[in-house]
């Protein structure tokens, strides 16, 4: 036994259907297209959401809106968070990095203070924006704001 002499075995593998090969082979004359219209023809490819010439629905539904591509979009963190961190870790300054590490921002995101929640702790905050209510909690407590 080698490579040479291995082979599928019996009643595993089946023929392709060889079709415009005469009418004995039964598969001969339209060779299994059908009698005429579009799809019989050769070099026939329909495209993508060809619905035979109804109107396709991409161009049936109007359009709407639009995607503003100077969107910033920013991960919110309220400070009812930053109050929780603070204690479990007994920090006095969080920053991004520390956000990433606690694994609530993702290292690339942009990063948004907001104000729902109480702040009990003086904090301060690196963020690349704040909300104003978030700004007055964390000030309230002589906390600091800094934009990076």
């Amino acid at each position: 036994m080698d490579l040479s002499n291995l082979k599928p075995a019996k009643g595993s593998t089946k023929g392709r259907k060889r079709i415009g090969r005469g009418q004995g082979s039964g598969y001969g004359g339209t060779s299994t297209r059908g009698h005429k219209g579009q799809k019989s023809r050769s070099g026939y490819s329909r495209k993508t959401g060809f619905e035979g010439g109804q109107m396709p629905l991409q161009r049936r539904v109007p359009k709407f809106g639009f995607k503003n591509i100077n969107r910033k979009e920013f991960k919110g963190i309220n400070i009812s968070t930053l109050q929780d961190l603070a204690e479990d870790r007994k920090l006095k300054e969080i920053d991004v990095e520390t956000l990433i590490e606690a694994g609530l921002v993702r290292k690339n995101s942009l990063v948004k203070i907001l104000g729902n929640g109480e702040l009990k702790t003086k904090l301060n905050v690196k963020a690349h924006a704040f909300s104003k209510s978030a700004v007055a909690a964390i000030e309230a407590l002589e906390g600091t704001v800094e934009i990076i």
